[in-house]
């Protein structure tokens, strides 16, 4: 995986940008408001680079969501689907999350959202996940319940910007 077309955003899009992102996930973009970000494309999707690191990635004409990297540095606690600790070992593999695995959900998840996926002991984030049901059906049931897009240790957590 490599980077390309990298560039610093003008001052009007950083602000379009920020006013996005903290719609999104509240004040704690305000960490970042000083700092020096870029845009960039690596393989298939966007990715926005805060001080030199991959903070933000970006699928299509999705809203821009943060990497595993971008969760830990930002203290994010929203969207969070959290599993037990024996699914910890196939997450940060790269397999999706089944329901059986998941302990908790934050309700106002719905189908297709963009979620961050936690272990149960720590509430470390392990990987980033497009939710395949609403909150309401992932605990206690069964089949897949969260399709994981970038886990800890991938190419995109090893990218270096």
């Amino acid at each position: 995986m490599k980077i390309k077309s990298r560039v610093q955003l003008r001052k009007s899009a950083k602000n379009k940008l920020l006013t996005s992102l903290r719609s999104s996930f509240g004040d704690v973009i305000d960490k970042i408001e000083e700092r020096k970000l870029e845009s960039a494309t690596a393989d298939w999707f966007k990715i926005i680079i805060v001080d030199g690191d991959i903070l933000f990635f970006q699928e299509g004409e999705s809203s821009p969501f943060p990497t595993v990297r971008g969760v830990l540095e930002l203290g994010l606690d929203c969207c969070k689907v959290t599993v037990d600790s024996g699914a910890v070992k196939f997450v940060v593999n790269g397999a999706d999350i089944m329901s059986p695995g998941i302990v908790s959900a934050d309700p106002e998840i719905a189908a297709n959202d963009l979620v961050i996926i936690t272990e149960e002991a720590h509430g470390k984030p392990l990987a980033i996940g497009r939710a395949l049901v609403p909150a309401s059906e992932m605990v206690g049931k069964s089949g897949k319940a969260v399709k994981s897009i970038h886990h800890v240790g991938d190419d995109l957590w090893n990218l270096e910007a």
